[in-house]
């Protein structure tokens, strides 16, 4: 208890540097949390986004399906089973026909994918029933994205040119009857979609799906022969992952705030055991032991994480409650990014986040304070008190 009142008032009589690395070691405190808020809030929300707009609560894949081999999809189509009519029937899952195809907008020619999906289905976020209120002979459902690299729009006719199973050629004119805006990105570029029903008689495979979605509150779904079933770990392992390599990244931000912070208390330390020397001999004179001094001038430099997480929590607490509240607005080229990004991004601070960030400063301010004072010990009291220290 005396070491600790003794240390506190040391760390106020320092004065002005105290108080520069509590103030440097606080927007560490405050940067390494928001920034880690960030990930989490964004990891959280892509999720969230790509589960609701894209895999559901897994998918059925066909077994020749490969989503980053287009030359998969000739093959990749699989007529539904007794079982799994009744599933879509029961909201439990919702077929999707994968095709590709040609357009022409504005007489320019750009490759596409034809998907078919359920105008009445309930399970993604996709607002399909706008396929069914159009008498048009081939609607379209288009994303904002997409309708940007075609210069389409609603109302506009384009011209579709597909091969069916049989290989045989065939055209027609689809009009855009609506556009939706998603942070998905991979149910939008590149994309169009139309009913299912339709495709189905473009392509002549009656009854056929390349994959089904699954209801997310739907759990132990049985295996289906000829189906390969994608979980969504799986589905959502690439958001995962580039998260953790963001994270990396970040690393690297925190690692250069904490050694500057350290630099500064590992440099307050060694000056003020080199300008205290009589001070130290005095009291190891008196009856303390060099251990006791060294526990002294270590408890002086984590008093600085203490102070700076209280400092931090002064204008931290409320700066991060803001953007909480409000969310950070991401940069509009963010759309190429390839993956689920929100127009805004609202960080999600935990607690654990918080007790993780302050143990690691603290713990790091006490080894960087331990380290300067380890010089105590080969002090000689009658050398300290005449001002002199090997």
């Amino acid at each position: 208890m005396l070491s600790l009142k003794l240390a506190w008032r040391n760390l106020i009589g320092a004065g002005l540097r105290t108080w520069l690395n509590v103030i440097v070691l606080s927007i560490s405190f405050v940067v390494i949390i928001w920034h880690r808020g960030m990930l989490d809030g964004w990891h959280e929300q892509a999720r969230r986004d790509t589960i609701e707009w894209e895999i559901g609560g897994g998918q059925y894949w066909q077994k020749n399906y490969d989503p980053y081999d287009a030359f998969t999809l000739v093959d990749s189509h699989e007529k539904l089973s007794a079982d799994i009519q009744e599933g879509v029937m029961s909201n439990i899952l919702t077929p999707i026909l994968i095709s590709q195809a040609t357009i022409y907008p504005q007489g320019r020619i750009q490759s596409v994918l034809l998907k078919g999906i359920d105008p009445t289905q309930k399970i993604l976020n996709l607002p399909a029933k706008k396929l069914a209120t159009e008498s048009y002979e081939i609607p379209v459902l288009m994303g904002t994205r997409m309708a940007e690299s075609t210069k389409l729009t609603i109302g506009d006719i384009v011209t579709i040119r597909w091969r069916d199973v049989n290989g045989t050629f065939d055209a027609a004119e689809a009009k855009i009857v609506d556009l939706f805006r998603t942070n998905v990105p991979k149910i939008d570029n590149g994309q169009l979609w139309i009913p299912l029903d339709r495709l189905r008689q473009m392509m002549q495979m009656p009854d056929e799906a390349t994959i089904i979605v699954t209801n997310p509150e739907k759990k132990n779904l049985p295996q289906l022969s000829g189906w390969t079933f994608r979980d969504q770990q799986y589905l959502l392992s690439d958001i995962d992952r580039t998260i953790k390599q963001k994270q990396v990244g970040g690393s690297i931000i925190y690692i250069i705030l904490l050694f500057l912070a350290m630099l500064a208390i590992f440099d307050t330390q060694v000056l003020s055991i080199f300008r205290r020397q009589r001070e130290i001999g005095t009291q190891i004179a008196l009856g303390m032991t060099r251990g006791q001094v060294i526990r002294l001038f270590t408890l002086e430099g984590s008093m600085h994480s203490i102070l700076a997480a209280a400092v931090a929590a002064i204008y931290g607490i409320p700066l991060l409650l803001l953007q909480v509240k409000y969310g950070i607005t991401m940069p509009e080229n963010t759309d190429e990014y390839g993956m689920a990004i929100a127009e805004k991004i609202f960080p999600v601070y935990s607690l654990g986040l918080v007790i993780t960030t302050t143990i690691v400063i603290f713990i790091t301010a006490t080894i960087v304070s331990f380290i300067p004072a380890r010089k105590i010990s080969r002090m000689k009291p009658t050398d300290a008190i005449r001002g002199k220290i090997n």
